[in-house]
């Protein structure tokens, strides 16, 4: 049955009643939800539950058969996922994905490149003023993004060979370049050991925390969820089961038995 729609036109991602079909079967039904910006919300639930199919829908990959998807209050169900990048939505993958033939720094300064410089060609030759001065930008916001993500030292170092949870930094410090309105991670702990999540959980905690940008991240890892997350949200069957605080999500008898296991706590 379809959901009261959310009425928070500021929220950074606002889904009313979001429905996908693959043939004869229901992959998300009826899914609302709206995550305000500074709120950090995890999205949680086995496999198959749909977490992947709202992932697509929200960052454009896969349109709806059912409702509306909203960024900043616009209606963006329609938009290719380079528009709703340029409005800014910025996502992550399970699997890492750095550009290794590049510098720490340059991974970053690429997120940036589509901003271009002004003037065209004539002005890359000329060197002019106006692309001067993108460029200082540019790269003084690369150099804030490394100090936040803790890459200053290694800046200058290929992203080739990377350790699993440094690499994770650089593409995190990616996305962030462009101070995004929401941030989707995908699976941000798979492959970290305890120091690294811990690392990665600090920085996702501190971008939420600096009140401009909504995250939304799937994870499997129940505890990086519950420990980091405002807010957690729970799907089932492609439907959503739970939506609360983290303790309330965790003692709720329907998550327990659907998901987290009846020893759960």
């Amino acid at each position: 049955m379809p959901t009261t729609e959310p009425t928070a036109n500021n929220d950074s991602l606002t889904l009313c009643d979001i429905g996908v079909r693959f043939g004869g079967v229901t992959a998300l039904d009826a899914v609302s939800l709206s995550i305000p910006p500074g709120q950090l919300c995890g999205l949680i639930g086995a496999n198959g539950a749909g977490k992947t199919t709202l992932f697509d829908v929200v960052s454009g990959v896969r349109l709806p058969d059912a409702g509306t998807v909203r960024l900043g209050g616009r209606d963006v169900t329609r938009w290719s996922p380079h528009r709703r990048a340029r409005a800014g939505l910025r996502r992550t993958f399970q699997r890492v994905q750095v550009f290794g033939w590049l510098t720490v720094e340059e991974n970053l300064l690429v997120a940036s490149e589509w901003r271009g410089g002004g003037g065209g060609v004539v002005a890359d030759l000329v060197a002019s003023p106006t692309r001067r001065r993108r460029e200082r930008e540019r790269r003084e916001r690369a150099r804030e993004v490394l100090e936040q993500c803790g890459l200053t030292s290694i800046r200058d170092r290929s992203a080739a060979g990377l350790p699993i949870g440094t690499a994770r930094l650089v593409e995190m410090g990616r996305a962030l370049m462009e101070r995004p309105a929401l941030l989707l991670l995908d699976e941000p702990a798979s492959g970290l050991d305890v120091a690294d999540a811990q690392r990665f959980g600090d920085l996702v905690s501190g971008v939420a925390e600096g009140g401009d940008t909504a995250v939304l991240l799937v994870e499997h890892d129940v505890g990086f969820v519950m420990d980091r997350c405002h807010r957690v949200v729970v799907l089932h069957l492609g439907a959503v089961l739970a939506d609360g605080a983290p303790d309330t999500v965790r003692a709720d008898p329907r998550v327990l038995e659907a998901y987290l296991g009846a020893g759960a706590t």
